[in-house]
């Protein structure tokens, strides 16, 4: 199994990504292959899921390990194939469908392409009580970058960040040196938080 791959972005296609390894072009199917723009002809990480079928084999991609994930457990319920699974990580936040699956919000569920009551039925009887911990995670940690310690421009920095695609464990990891700035912006701090994140890659 193919974890992860990291390499030069060198294209960006409507519906996957080509990243250069030593000169080998590994084609990688994602739900927003643009949400990687920012990233053009430099070295990333991306994490992928080898699907493998007697008639195909197709790398898929993703951000964050929290949307492989989600990926991984989506294609188990019957009913939800891999296109459908990457329409619902291009339209949604991670951990706002977990929480629809929590609530058993069915009527949520089913505004996704492909998705009728029966197989919304389907996904929470059996994904619930599976993913939660990936929620509980994250609120824990939204819940320590937004202690009183935290500056404004801090919080507004992370926010930015969470809506680029970046993990809370990724955030998390370069606020201690965000937070070494002194009398910084919040534009600032993202400009360093994207340096920070693309060097860690």
């Amino acid at each position: 199994m193919i974890a992860y791959i990291r390499g030069t972005l060198v294209m960006i296609q409507e519906d996957a990504v080509i990243v250069d390894v030593q000169g080998v072009g590994y084609e990688i199917v994602c739900a927003n292959p643009f949400a990687f723009q920012a990233s053009l002809h430099e070295n990333l990480t991306i994490h992928t899921y080898h699907y493998v079928r007697e008639d195909t084999q197709v790398l898929y991609g993703f951000r964050n390990e929290d949307e492989k994930v989600l990926f991984t457990k989506l294609i188990s319920v019957s009913g939800i194939g891999p296109k459908g699974a990457l329409a619902i990580l291009g339209s949604v936040d991670v951990d706002g469908f977990i929480e629809a699956i929590e609530r058993e919000d069915d009527k949520f569920l089913t505004t996704f392409p492909g998705i009728g009551k029966k197989t919304a039925r389907q996904i929470i009887l059996d994904l619930k009580g599976k993913l939660s911990a990936m929620v509980s995670v994250s609120a824990q940690n939204s819940a320590n970058t937004a202690s009183p310690g935290v500056s404004k421009e801090l919080q507004e920095a992370q926010e930015a960040l969470k809506s680029l695609g970046y993990s809370e464990r990724e955030i998390k990891a370069v606020v201690p040196e965000l937070q070494k700035g002194h009398d910084q912006n919040t534009d600032n701090m993202i400009r360093q938080a994207l340096a920070l994140l693309m060097k860690n890659q």
